[in-house]
C-alpha cells in the first residue's frame, strides 16, 4: 500500500535537483514551464465537475485543488525571481499550501480562472527565463524553513519539475478511472 501511495504522489518520481545547469539544460527547463498551460488544458480536457472533485490519492487533493495550487505556487516562484533578480539575496516568504489549497479562492472559484492565471503568468515567467544572463542565474534568494541561499537555476530546475509533477497525478488518476 505504502508503494501505491507513494505513486500516486510522486508518479514521475521525487524530485531529483540537478547539481549544476548548462545552457542545455536551462532550455529543457524553461521549455518545460513553457509547456505547463498547454499540458493542463489537456489534463482537464471534457472532465465534468464530480470527476474534477475526485482526489488524485487517498488523501490528496482533488484537481481543482492541483490547479489552484499550481497558480498558487507559480506566482510565488515568478515573485521569488522577481524579487532575487531585484534585490540582494531577499529572504522569501513561506506559505502553508495545504492551508492555501482550503480558502475560498480555491472553493469558490471557477477552475478555468486558475487556468487562464497560469497561461498568462506563464508566458510572463518564461519570457523573463528567456532574457536572463549567466549573472542572472546565479542570483539567490534565501529561503527561511531550509535555511538555505537557492540560486535561479536551482529555482528553475525546481519548476520544471513541479509543474510536470502535478499534470501527472492528474493524468494517472484519468488513467486509473478510465475518463
Amino acid at each position: 500500500m505504502e508503494n501505491s501511495q507513494e505513486k500516486h504522489a510522486y508518479p514521475i518520481g521525487r524530485f531529483v535537483p540537478a547539481a549544476t545547469y548548462t545552457p542545455q539544460s536551462l532550455a529543457s527547463w524553461i521549455g518545460a514551464i513553457r509547456s505547463v498551460p498547454l499540458l493542463l488544458d489537456y489534463c482537464i480536457e471534457n472532465l465534468d465537475e464530480a470527476q474534477l472533485n475526485v482526489p488524485y490519492r487517498e488523501g490528496g487533493w482533488n484537481t481543482i485543488q492541483v490547479i489552484h495550487h499550481i497558480a498558487d505556487s507559480h506566482m510565488n516562484a515568478y515573485i521569488r525571481l522577481k524579487l532575487a533578480l531585484t534585490e540582494d539575496r531577499p529572504a522569501i516568504t513561506p506559505y502553508e499550501e495545504q492551508l492555501w489549497a482550503e480558502l475560498p479562492d480555491v472553493t469558490d472559484v471557477p477552475l478555468n480562472v486558475s487556468i487562464t492565471l497560469i497561461h498568462a503568468l506563464h508566458r510572463r515567467w518564461t519570457s523573463m527565463l528567456m532574457q536572463m544572463t549567466d549573472q542572472d542565474w546565479n542570483r539567490e534568494y534565501y529561503h527561511p524553513v531550509s535555511k538555505t541561499y537557492v540560486p535561479l537555476w536551482q529555482m528553475t530546475n525546481i519548476y520544471s519539475w513541479h509543474g510536470k509533477h502535478h499534470a501527472e497525478q492528474i493524468l494517472s488518476l484519468r488513467k486509473r478511472k478510465g475518463w
